[in-house]
């Protein structure tokens, strides 16, 4: 029977979250709900939502998460769903721990950041590290990434990053955005003062139910940079294993690794990948960062500036109607059949594979 995209992909947090509820149960998974203190539009209550699939004490578990930035993880929820109403088969001793949403907030209010502005994927730092300062063109550019103001449809954004990236160099400037700032609370790319709630209750729920697995193998849905439609990898350095050379046949020409030369992405701060190690000193790990691409990086940047920018400086609570909003909603979740069906195709592919190299 063809998939039903509409039954899939939801066009609200609500309707996601409780799409991906009913397909747990329906699959006989068990259900986890971890609610977070923001509340939605509405007044609704948010919340991580985990479902676990095999025992709760198997050696092997495929850890797949959606959302934690927000806006980008309608696709993510979707091929969660997909995955819940058509099981993949599994081995003996193994687990299926599916995240749905690690920012319900800015899936629910249309961000990329949490309640606090915080993008959560620079918020895992450790408890060791710093959190202060920004790249040096980051100061320099500040101005120009987090103006003061309401948003303007027309304000010669294009020409305006054009010269800035004469001045600055394109590397500098995608490093100085992509690695994260911890020193402008309203700004874009913000890792936080301190781990958010969401993160903190995340981390203590895997503590807890994952501390029997010997093997985790973690996959982490996000859409925006690359071709329209297009999944790739993004394959951490502190991960390298038999995982990455499978992935490195069957994505050929479709991988990045962050600090090699001519990679689409950036060294960053504070990942969530970097929590695992610490987390799970003792387990074999696997992490992969799939990237669904949408439209080009002018657009991705003009659609967060122009969001984070109405959101700080309007008066009354966020307008979901925005124009604002319906562009960073574009920007990073494309209403299209084609792209639609590249996500769960791609994201089938990514799971199987990742599913396959656990059970070996």
């Amino acid at each position: 029977m063809p998939v039903q995209l509409d039954q899939i992909f939801a066009q609200d947090y609500i309707a996601a979250r409780e799409r991906f509820r009913k397909a747990a149960v329906a699959a006989d998974a068990k259900l986890y709900t971890l609610p977070i203190d923001a509340r939605g539009p509405n007044g609704e209550e948010l919340s991580i939502d985990i479902a676990r699939i095999g025992k709760k004490r198997a050696k092997r578990v495929l850890l797949h998460s959606s959302g934690i930035h927000g806006v980008e993880g309608f696709a993510g929820s979707a091929v969660q769903v997909a995955l819940l109403k058509d099981l993949p088969w599994t081995r003996k001793n193994t687990s299926l721990v599916l995240v749905h949403c690690l920012n319900p907030y800015g899936m629910a209010w249309l961000r990329r950041a949490n309640e606090n502005n915080v993008d959560l994927n620079r918020n895992f730092i450790h408890e060791t590290d710093q959190r202060n300062g920004a790249h040096a063109v980051y100061h320099r550019m500040h101005d120009f990434l987090n103006p003061f103001g309401r948003s303007k449809r027309y304000s010669f954004f294009v020409l305006r990053l054009i010269i800035k990236i004469l001045i600055h160099g394109f590397q500098n400037l995608k490093q100085a955005g992509g690695q994260g700032q911890f020193a402008y609370p309203h700004g874009l790319f913000f890792g936080g003062f301190e781990m958010e709630q969401g993160p903190r209750l995340y981390l203590k729920w895997l503590q807890k139910n994952l501390r029997w697995a010997r093997r985790i193998c973690v996959v982490d849905v996000h859409t925006g940079v690359g071709e329209y439609g297009e999944d790739w990898l993004i394959l951490e350095r502190n991960f390298g294993g038999p995982l990455h050379q499978t992935l490195e046949r069957e994505y050929a020409g479709r991988l990045d690794v962050p600090g090699q030369k001519g990679a689409l992405i950036y060294d960053m701060l504070g990942g969530m990948e970097t929590a695992f190690p610490h987390l799970f000193p003792r387990k074999e790990i696997d992490y992969i960062t799939q990237e669904f691409g949408t439209v080009s990086g002018t657009r991705l940047l003009k659609a967060l500036r122009d969001e984070n920018r109405e959101h700080h400086h309007q008066e009354a609570a966020p307008d979901l109607g925005h124009w604002t909003k319906k562009q960073i909603r574009d920007a990073f979740n494309p209403d299209t059949s084609e792209w639609r069906k590249k996500v769960l195709r791609g994201g089938r592919q990514a799971f199987d594979l990742a599913l396959k190299h656990l059970c070996r």
